[in-house]
């Protein structure tokens, strides 16, 4: 952009330079328009940088989107984070689930080593009565081996037989005391085994309400990745989006940047082009600029003929005169090298109303100067050569004066036909 400027810079220079130079040629007016024709490109270069500008700010406002996608995306960090410390949360919800559980299994052990214990007592006491039983056999024979050889200590056997038998009398008692307490351990062991079994029974639902639990955590941990999926897929997708709007953005931003570059060489070719058509008519239309009956100027785009009308016709008439076949001729032939211009026939004329004789194929100053500008595109279309689709006539009558009609050197200068080059997508011409 700093080279285009410069190489502005340096045309708006030279064509200063130029004008300084043919002074002597045209008049002070002339030289004066040539001044406000480079202070207008001095206002366009400062357009074309206003435009820098405006892709400039346009590229930033694409930098701040790509910040706000890498805020969006620590955002999704943070709840990432989040959604782990929630499962480790669960995670040790769980274990102390599992430490409930280890301790009732082992509260159960206890309950059943205490069972082993009290079956080895009940085993141990069997033993015992059935050792007394085996000794009162043992009495019960040797009493009938020895009733004969007794016999004669009767007496003294029959006490020791009242004695054997407050001491059976006793064992007996404590048989049955014996047997109340088998009866009592017996009851007490079906009480702990109820209790084993209740215990194991509510141990059972403690380990199935454990395993809901812990299903139903489970369920949940792989619900809330699901959800962290989901989210991170959305957020994966939307980023992909930005992204891809980012890339066609920038993408367009270089197409605009390339169609700016290409326009302003295309603008810079124009512009030789058009101030190499304004010197070559310079230069070969001399002799009238010297008489000052043609003027030719280039401002803002536009390159303007300006050819009062008694070059080109005889007063009342709109056919072109032989002198001025010879000017169109020299005209139209530095035209042609003019591309992709639109070339605008505007006649012109002073305030003089139609005479009576010619207001017959004349009403107004309005069809008179239509008919003329129509002939001088005719002529540069059928006997130039120009392209009909670039051309166009336009009377303007007495209403666009560039002098005071209250004097003879005004309404000459009135009376005029205009042909004016302008960008081709300006249609019509804007006259200011």
């Amino acid at each position: 952009m700093k080279m285009s400027w410069k190489r502005q810079m340096v045309y708006v220079i030279s064509l200063t330079l130029s004008l300084a130079f043919i002074g002597g040629c045209i008049s002070k007016k002339d030289y004066l328009a040539k001044v406000e024709e480079g202070e207008k490109l001095s206002e366009q270069l400062t357009a074309l940088s206003s435009e820098h500008d405006r892709l400039k700010e346009e590229k930033e406002a694409l930098d701040k989107q790509v910040i706000t996608l890498q805020d969006e995306r620590s955002n999704l960090s943070t709840e990432l984070v989040a959604l782990r410390s929630e499962h480790d949360r669960l995670k040790g919800k769980k274990e102390a689930v599992d430490k409930r559980v280890m301790a009732l299994k082992e509260e159960r052990d206890n309950l059943e080593e205490a069972s082993s214990q009290l079956q080895l007592k009940n085993l141990s006491l069997e033993k015992e009565v059935a050792r007394l039983k085996d000794d009162n056999v043992k009495l019960e024979e040797i009493l009938r081996a020895k009733s004969d050889t007794l016999s004669k200590n009767i007496t003294d056997l029959r006490d020791h037989v009242a004695s054997l038998k407050k001491e059976n009398s006793f064992l007996r008692g404590e048989n049955r005391d014996l047997r109340q307490n088998l009866e009592t351990l017996k009851t007490d062991v079906n009480n702990l085994q109820n209790r084993i079994v209740a215990l194991e029974e509510k141990n059972k639902a403690l380990q199935y309400e454990a395993e809901v639990h812990v299903n139903s955590l489970q369920n949940q941990i792989l619900a809330l990745e699901e959800k962290k999926r989901e989210i991170q897929s959305e957020a994966d997708a939307q980023r992909n989006t930005l992204q891809s709007q980012i890339a066609a953005l920038m993408e367009k931003n270089k197409v605009l940047q390339s169609q700016a570059k290409a326009l302003e060489r295309q603008k810079e070719e124009e512009m030789l082009e058009m101030k190499g058509a304004y010197e070559a008519l310079l230069e070969n239309m001399k002799t009238e600029i010297d008489k000052g009956k043609i003027t030719i100027t280039q401002l803002r785009g536009k390159l303007k003929v300006n050819m009062l009308d008694e070059i080109l016709f005889d007063s009342g008439k709109t056919t072109i005169k032989s002198q001025g076949v010879e000017v169109l001729k020299r005209v139209g032939s530095i035209l042609l090298t003019v591309k992709d211009r639109a070339i605008n026939i505007e006649g012109h004329t002073d305030n003089v109303p139609i005479g009576a004789e010619l207001s017959k194929k004349y009403p107004t100053n309005w069809e008179l100067s239509a008919a003329r500008a129509t002939n001088v595109a005719r002529y540069l279309q059928e006997k130039i050569g120009m392209n009909p689709r670039l051309l166009s006539a336009t009377g303007y009558g007495e209403y666009q004066p560039v002098a005071p009609n209250k004097t003879q050197e005004g309404r000459s200068r009135n009376r005029r036909i205009e042909i004016v080059l302008v960008p081709k997508e300006i249609v019509p011409v804007s006259r200011k």
